[in-house]
């Protein structure tokens, strides 16, 4: 997918030439808008009408276009509700803009004008409503047609303005522009990666796609083979990767952007499984091809350390894929084996899907190495983190409350909420084994906790947060900037932590 590009533009309604026209709109604010009232007039009372025959009222996500016939320079007027003004937050933003978006395709439009509201949220300035703006555009207009022969020619959305009545806010809004493309593109790019079928995105294909990456300024790739992991004592990621043809990779990226070389970097470890049947412990046939997207984690990984690149933003970061396939082969993993990980702890696996802490504790064990200031894993750990949290949260622990609190907040600003979960001693008692340190698994009960606290033995006294995207990664259904499909979730809340970080350090 080409990414459309936004630039900002002081201009006014009235007189701004274009195909389409968007104007967001509080709920019960009546014509006290300037923008609406200049245009009502323009419209010889078209608003007016529109809003006293309660056509449109400016509910949240409510959308209606109507041809101006002339009256003003711009063909088609668009009218987006952002609900009532108190509760209209960041996410609304992104939200209503990216039905916008849907509604402005719809009209076969290419390019469409969009003027900057008057309103902003609590707390929030136009750089961060520019941001939002950008966000929801970019990602409402997502589509993924790489394997459709039928896909419609020249529907993508090429390029959007934003309108600012006063020069003086140029600067911030520009700003928040340039960080909303970088984060949209980001999340644009992990569902590219997601949606590929897995014999196309196998493990050599994600080594690709990082050596692409690695071609972005301050970025540097080196990449682990089989032979380099079996020297090395990566155990846990050689066994999943055993039932594979596919060879594994262990795939580290390091971005130096601090003003200090040595300053102690963030380290993001990605889980990423191109493909995961179950192994031996065969998943059930039923939504299984949903696994070509257990590899999310590592492509946010691989995504965010790209945008910080294109950020430039003055932080040491690194990032870690460790990369296989799950499959039931005939050299496969079985229950009961015992691995050896590359910390040096024995794990008995009880069951070969849960996989994914398996590759992930080799890979927090390297992680530890760069001494890291702050250790965050993403992964889509658990179907329990979908049974106890739906599909609105992610399911976060960690040992550090500085850092669970600069995660929580980063979430908030970025839309992807996090939700704690207890990482409490008792629950090991789940995971004793009786002929090595710890099994895998720890029975049904507290499933997303055990897997958390499991992961928790590998990552030393560094400070450390977990995510657990499960339950976030894959929409059932099309919402106003998530599609169907794969989401990528998690993507904007890094880098936005990432950002958030970059500004108080």
């Amino acid at each position: 997918m080409n990414i459309m590009r936004i630039r900002p533009k002081q201009g006014h309604v009235d007189t701004e030439t274009a195909d389409t026209l968007v104007l967001l709109h509080c709920e019960g604010e009546g014509l006290s808008a300037k923008d609406a009232a200049v245009l009502d007039r323009s419209l010889d009372g078209a608003l007016r009408d529109l809003l006293h025959s309660k056509e449109f009222e400016g509910k949240a996500n409510e959308v209606v276009l109507f041809h101006t016939h002339g009256k003003i320079p711009a063909k088609r007027l668009i009218l987006v509700g952002l609900g009532k003004r108190d509760n209209a937050g960041l996410d609304q933003f992104r939200q209503a803009m990216g039905y916008a978006v849907k509604r402005v395709r719809g009209a076969k439009s290419r390019a469409f004008v969009v003027a900057f509201p008057s309103v902003t949220p609590r707390d929030a300035s136009p750089l961060d409503v520019a941001q939002a703006m950008a966000e929801g555009a970019i990602l409402g207009s997502y589509q993924f047609t790489a394997y459709r022969s039928d896909a419609p020619a020249n529907n993508e959305l090429t390029a959007m303005t934003v309108l600012i009545s006063h020069n003086s806010d140029l600067g911030q809004i520009s700003e928040g522009i340039r960080r909303g493309v970088a984060t949209a593109e980001a999340t644009v790019f992990v569902r590219d990666l997601s949606n590929h079928p897995s014999n196309v995105m196998t493990p050599t294909r994600i080594a690709h796609e990082a050596k692409t990456v690695a071609k972005e300024t301050r970025i540097r790739l080196k990449i682990l083979e089989q032979k380099d992991m079996e020297r090395l004592g990566m155990g846990a990621l050689l066994g999943v990767a055993k039932g594979s043809h596919e060879p594994p990779k262990f795939i580290i990226l390091e971005y130096h952007g601090a003003k200090r070389k040595d300053e102690r970097p963030v380290v993001l470890v990605g889980k990423t499984i191109t493909f995961d049947t179950g192994g031996i412990s065969l998943k059930p046939s039923e939504n299984m091809d949903h696994m070509k997207a257990d590899m999310t984690g590592g492509a946010e990984v691989l995504a965010t350390i790209r945008a910080a690149a294109r950020l430039k933003l003055p932080l040491n970061l690194i990032s870690i894929l460790p990369v296989a396939e799950n499959m039931p082969g005939g050299r496969a993993m079985r229950p009961g084996d015992v691995v050896k990980t590359l910390s040096g702890k024995t794990v008995e696996v009880q069951n070969t899907d849960a996989e994914g802490r398996l590759i992930l504790s080799d890979g927090l064990a390297y992680a530890s190495r760069f001494k890291p200031a702050a250790l965050i894993d993403i992964a889509t750990l658990t179907g329990a983190c979908v049974v106890a949290l739906g599909q609105f949260a992610i399911g976060m622990f960690g040992t550090d409350t500085k850092l669970k609190d600069a995660v929580r907040q980063s979430g908030l600003r970025a839309g992807e909420r996090v939700w704690e979960m207890p990482l409490w001693e008792e629950y090991f008692e789940q995971l004793r084994s009786d002929v090595a340190d710890m099994r895998n698994i720890g029975g049904r009960g507290g499933g997303m906790i055990t897997a958390a606290l499991f992961l928790s033995k590998f990552v030393g006294d560094y400070p450390w947060v977990h995510l657990d995207i499960a339950s976030t990664d894959w929409s059932e259904r099309e919402r106003a900037y998530i599609p169907k499909g794969p989401t990528g979730i998690g993507t904007r809340l890094l880098i936005q932590f990432l950002i958030d970080r970059s500004l108080t350090h």
